[in-house]
């Protein structure tokens, strides 16, 4: 199972917050660059960056540092957050990411997602906010009516060969993964899913890496020091 250490940059800090709330958010570092390279340190070969003001507010508003991450942190890295056109995906590929994340875009332009498949290929990720079961988008502030499994399996038959799936009730809080929801995931088949959202456990890693999900992002947990990094990437990395 690949596994991501998690960077979320918001004003230019590395920050983690809390079910998706703006209003609770702990700052972690204001070097966003060394701890990429603390990561790689610990035996990463991934990272997971979401541009927080990115996802926001529609702009690539950190665009710099994470430039900066791609060059010199030797990581493998997806990155997402204010993703809205075929031209910054292009503009993050040329700047050394390994796959761009759609998030909302996917739900208000579908033809996104299938005009990006079709010139990126698996340089492309849909990533799926889920609260209650239905989607989320515009940084987590508005609930759709759409179905968030009915819309997954929607994005495989559209050519989309990675998922990223967060469980918002679980983001942040330390309490554990929405397993089940990653159960459901896995059953469609012919997609990689990684999991997003709560990792707390080593249990949980386990049983993600058994059920056959492709990867896992690890963002408070490290930070928190519930979870080694060395420790997760020996007992279930790749």
């Amino acid at each position: 199972m690949e596994i991501y250490p998690a960077i979320d940059i918001r004003g230019g800090n590395v920050v983690r917050l809390t079910n998706g709330d703006y209003g609770k958010e702990q700052v972690y570092s204001a070097d966003p660059v060394k701890v990429a390279k603390d990561f790689a340190a610990s035996g990463a070969k991934n990272l997971h960056i979401v541009d927080l003001d990115g996802a926001r507010e529609g702009t690539l508003a950190n665009a710099d540092i994470i430039k900066k991450i791609a060059g010199e942190s030797g990581l493998f890295i997806e990155v997402g957050g204010g993703v809205r056109s075929l031209t910054r995906i292009e503009e993050y590929v040329n700047a050394g990411a390994g796959r761009v994340i759609i998030g909302s875009a996917a739900v208000d332009n579908f033809t996104l997602v299938t005009d990006a498949v079709r010139y990126f290929g698996g340089s492309v990720a849909v990533g799926v906010d889920a609260t209650g079961g239905k989607v989320a988008i515009h940084g987590w502030r508005t609930v759709t009516d759409i179905n968030a499994f009915e819309f997954c399996s929607k994005l495989k038959e559209s050519g989309v060969r990675t998922i990223i799936f967060t469980d918002i009730s679980k983001d942040g809080a330390m309490q554990g993964t929405n397993l089940k929801a990653f159960e459901t995931l896995v059953e469609l088949g012919g997609v990689n899913i990684i999991a997003s959202g709560g990792i707390t456990y080593y249990k949980e890693l386990e049983a993600l890496r058994k059920m056959g999900v492709y990867g896992a992002i690890l963002g408070k947990a490290l930070y928190a020091g519930a979870l080694d990094l060395k420790r997760v990437i020996k007992e279930n990395g790749e």
